[in-house]
């Protein structure tokens, strides 16, 4: 609650950063000198009025900051503040004659501030390392002349031109001849990715070699790099259990703390007035009050909860995962079963046509005419195969989960598996239905004509990601449109634990279902983002996978894997569970150091020493252990 308001003001100005240091070290440079002056008895700092000037002057930089926080805090009807708790405090230390233990309160808490500040700000770094890569300008070609103007003044159909080493500004198709674009930011690939002619290039990507020119797909706003850098803006806004329960916590929690500090003061000289034999002495219990309320302040829970969210989120998009919010991130780590689909996400989806069955050249180039139009991998090796035909095709139906169907030349043509054949009563061998690999059955004109066969490799960390997985206690399950047979061989090859294929979309719904319900499982889903949208909405974690394109991956995903694989899905979780340990850790230590701070303190064993170490220390404990989930590791 208190350290929102820090966290949205904290890192909007750099300059106001570096003012922020030297208030409290001038606070700490005063208070020094004066204890060092009183601890070898310099005369003039004997008198006690001279002492008050002193440690007043000394209280200035750092205490008037923080009672205007408590005035604008109160103003906006947040009464009972951190920064109240800490006025209170330090002027009640005056009222008492404890002059250095009134600065320190105040200088110990700015500086433990501005370091909460700046470990807010590293928590950032890797998010806000994101703009980096959003262009600042745009180069567009105008009757052969250059124009530059900024990302959003570029429109739909505009031909724009890129150097090399220069990003691109806004999503875009090349028109030349093939490229070679450094696509590490987006996706961390080491390896610059050749663009063929007519193939999409994302903003943000970097032409390797060659000056390059590309039309404009789409505005700068609704680009690849624009849509992340809007995603990762709002992941702070869906907070973790955790984080709404200190906030709710920290709400109810000052009020009373301030109540009990009271009843601190005010129940001993109580029990003085009914028992004679107990001597109340006000300033003794007032010191034991305001150390109660020092100890009481929660920024240790308020500070590290959140931060620990967001510096797993900050953690993950290193990794080039993106978390929607902390809440996703809450959800991986109890997440004990991950259910994959097959196509795209543990193998590469790049199909490549291995063999061709009963079809003449003709034939096939009438097939792939027909899968021209589709976006389905599988379409895609067959036009790279063979050359489209030119014969016009009509009345093209896209059957999901079955295939395609169309008219050539006044005969039907059915092009898909042969449950689609089944469907439209075609006959054909039986023993196509033994066949483990993807084949693609064709028939026209009623009559089965014959079958291309397509492999489709795993890729090169899926078994890696699988075996992850085991060893933290999870489940995995594969399941895909393809046939049982092939899947399985797939599954075997990865080591994956159960596999169900010759799914329908709805297929797959069902199987979620019953492992939700059925089988009590938590469930993360990981698809592309556009065939499984309905199934990643149902799972508990959606994850899509290579989604940086795919507006759909966007919307109904929770989160988004840029690098394209499987492995960092196990990352996610890893991170999940870790970023979970760390928050219990902050409460159980927190709380425990607290409790027993404050019943020394109404015991009259800890001083105002303890109690800032209470508050400001334990803060900056939890901040660093929150903190070690920025550190770097071997992906």
């Amino acid at each position: 609650m208190i350290h929102e308001h820090h966290e949205e003001h904290s890192h909007e100005h750099d300059h106001e950063e570096e003012t922020k240091w030297w208030q409290p070290l001038l606070s700490l440079a005063l208070l020094l000198a004066g204890i060092i002056m009183n601890a070898t008895g310099v005369q003039w700092l004997q008198n006690w009025w001279v002492q008050l000037a002193w440690y007043a002057t000394a209280w200035l930089p750092t205490g008037w900051s923080v009672l205007r926080e408590a005035i604008e805090e109160a103003r906006e009807g947040e009464i009972f503040s951190e920064f109240l708790l800490m006025t209170i405090a330090s002027i009640g230390a005056f009222a008492i004659g404890e002059f250095p233990e009134a600065v320190a309160v105040m200088t110990l808490y700015c500086i433990g501030e501005a370091l909460q500040d700046r470990a807010v700000s590293r928590a950032r770094g890797n998010i806000k390392s994101l703009i980096a890569f959003r262009p600042d300008h745009a180069v567009i070609i105008r009757d052969d002349k250059r124009e530059t103007v900024e990302p959003g003044m570029v429109k739909p159909g505009d031909i724009i031109e890129v150097k090399p080493g220069e990003r691109v500004p806004v999503d875009a198709i090349l028109t030349g001849e093939a490229a070679a674009f450094d696509t590490a930011a987006l996706t961390g690939e080491s390896v610059p990715r050749a663009i063929e002619k007519g193939d999409e290039v994302l903003a943000g990507m970097i032409s390797s070699e060659s000056v390059v020119r590309l039309k404009v797909l789409r505005p700068a706003s609704e680009s690849a790099v624009s849509r992340i850098l809007h995603l990762v803006e709002e992941a702070t806004e869906h907070k973790a259990p955790a984080e709404l329960f200190i906030r709710r916590f920290a709400r109810i929690y000052t009020p009373i703390v301030v109540g009990f500090a009271v009843l601190v003061l005010a129940l001993p000289w109580l029990f003085s007035m009914v028992t004679a034999t107990f001597a109340y002495d006000f300033a003794e219990w007032l010191h034991r009050a305001l150390i109660f309320l020092v100890i009481s302040c929660p920024c240790a829970l308020v500070i590290s909860i959140p931060l620990s969210y967001f510096a797993g989120i900050g953690a993950a998009s290193r990794r080039g995962i993106l978390f929607k919010g902390s809440n996703y991130l809450d959800a991986i780590a109890s997440v004990d079963t991950v259910v994959f689909d097959k196509t795209g996400t543990l193998t590469t989806g790049q199909f490549g046509v291995s063999h061709v069955e009963g079809l003449n050249d003709e034939q096939v180039a009438i097939v792939a005419a027909i899968e021209r139009e589709s976006p389905h991998p599988i379409a895609h090796a067959i036009t790279a195969y063979c050359k489209p035909s030119d014969k016009p095709v009509t009345e093209l139906k896209n059957i999901a989960g079955y295939g395609l169907a169309a008219t050539v030349d006044s005969t039907q043509w059915l092009v898909g598996t042969t449950r689609l054949l089944q469907r439209e009563g075609v006959e054909y061998p039986s023993t196509l239905d033994t066949v483990p690999n993807t084949l693609v059955a064709v028939a026209a004109g009623s009559r089965y004509q014959g079958h291309l066969l397509l492999e489709d490799k795993p890729k090169d960390d899926a078994s890696r990601a699988i075996d992850s997985l085991h060893r933290q206690g999870i489940g995995t399950v594969m399941l895909s449109g393809d046939k049982q047979a092939l899947v399985e061989q797939v599954a075997q090859e990865l080591g994956v634990q159960q596999a169900h294929g010759d799914l329908l979309p709805q297929d797959k719904v069902e199987h979620i279902k019953r492992i939700k319900e059925k089988e009590g499982h938590q469930i993360a889903f990981v698809g592309d983002g556009i065939n499984d949208a309905p199934v990643l909405a149902l799972s508990d974690v959606g994850i899509a996978m290579g989604g940086l394109g795919s507006d759909m991956a966007i919307e109904t995903a929770d989160v988004v894997i840029q690098t394209d694989q499987p492995s960092r899905v196990a990352d996610a979780v890893t991170l999940g569970r870790r970023t979970r340990r760390i928050v219990v850790q902050n409460i159980v230590f927190a709380i425990i150091v607290k409790v027993l701070v404050m019943v020394l303190g109404v015991l009259g064993i800890a001083t105002m020493w303890e109690a800032v170490f209470a508050d400001v220390g334990v803060a900056l404990l939890c901040v660093l252990n929150s903190l070690r989930l920025m550190r770097k590791t071997n992906d």
